[in-house]
């Protein structure tokens, strides 16, 4: 009986193992755990037997119940994940491919910028954005009652700090801190009380640069600013230079390139005239040196500096500089 009941055990445990759909596992268990079934019969025949065998084999039987009743659970687990995953599971089907992060735009752009300059033999120079009067106004040569020192145009934090409205207090600090030849960028983000439109933002990115040394000329201001456009837009690129004013150069140049946009024909960006202002240009005013400590009967030097934003409009042909800080994933992930 006890061999019998072995062989019951390994039959069992090979059925409920095998089960592959419910139904299968339901005739595994009426067969071995049901009422009819042959172990059950022997549990009701133990009362026939002696009393010593009646002990030896009902533990045998309750030990395979047991162990079968185990697995028959354990069957029931395999087989209903199995139907679920049947169910919402379809491994034909393509796998997805998840979004990978990007550089932004304007950093793209600003390290474009940089490299460029780098190419050229500039450094970069970084400086804070809250400064003070002296290093974003008085050391550069603009008066008390200029307008762009006035709350309209520049964010006051309180008394003389204040947002930096560009990146010359860096220019400025490198003088102090530095003796000729300087050779560097400052490129970072400046802040304007302006109304925004497509073309102007309250909140942008600069770079600017500096060189000074003995006997610098606006020939190699011009010699650089037409490199540096033509290895941002390539050999053909259209500019014109045009006479300009700015408190901390003299002579001053603006720089205009032909409108990307709309290819010289007029748009909003352009405003109609096929032409974008990107960066105003000269040579370092006189009083700036002094306002340093940097003698300008020994050195010259030039300046210049450009709206990465606008660069990047061009290079991206995105017709609203507001776009880029919205941070609107439908229009990043265009371009």
């Amino acid at each position: 009986m006890l061999d019998r009941i072995r062989e019951l055990g390994t039959e069992a445990r090979a059925a409920l193992e095998g089960a592959a759909t419910p139904a299968e596992l339901e005739d595994a268990r009426v067969r071995y755990l049901g009422r009819k079934s042959e172990l059950n019969q022997v549990s009701r025949g133990l009362k026939d037997l002696e009393p010593d065998k009646r002990r030896e084999v009902g533990r045998a039987v309750n030990e395979i119940k047991k162990e079968l009743n185990a697995l028959l659970e354990s069957a029931k687990e395999r087989i209903e994940a199995a139907e679920a995953g049947a169910d919402t599971l379809d491994l034909t089907l393509p796998g997805r491919t998840p979004w990978v992060g990007r550089k932004h735009p304007l950093t793209r752009t600003l390290e474009r910028l940089t490299s460029i300059f780098r190419g050229l033999g500039f450094e970069v120079a970084l400086g804070p954005h809250v400064e003070d009067d002296f290093h974003n106004f008085d050391a550069l040569n603009i008066p008390a009652d200029h307008p762009a020192r006035d709350g309209w145009d520049t964010f006051y934090i309180d008394g003389d700090t204040l947002l930096r409205t560009h990146t010359s207090p860096v220019q400025i600090r490198v003088m102090q801190s530095q003796t000729p030849p300087i050779r560097i960028i400052a490129p970072g983000r400046v802040y304007r009380n302006e109304t925004p439109d497509a073309s102007h933002g309250s909140e942008f990115f600069q770079l600017e640069g500096l060189y000074v040394d003995r006997g610098v000329t606006f020939g190699e201001l011009k010699g650089v600013l037409t490199r540096f456009m033509r290895e941002l837009y390539g050999e053909n690129v259209n500019l014109r230079f045009r006479a300009g004013f700015f408190p901390f150069t003299e002579p001053s140049t603006e720089v205009d390139v032909e409108c990307r946009i709309c290819h010289g024909s007029g748009c909003s960006v352009c405003s109609g005239t096929g032409w974008v202002e990107l960066l105003g240009a000269g040579m370092v005013d006189p009083r700036v040196f002094e306002a340093v400590g940097i003698d300008p009967d020994v050195y010259t030097g030039y300046a210049f500096g450009l709206g990465v934003d606008r660069i990047c409009m061009m290079m991206t042909g995105t017709d609203d500089i507001r776009l880029f800080l919205e941070n609107d994933l439908r229009f990043l992930r265009q371009i």
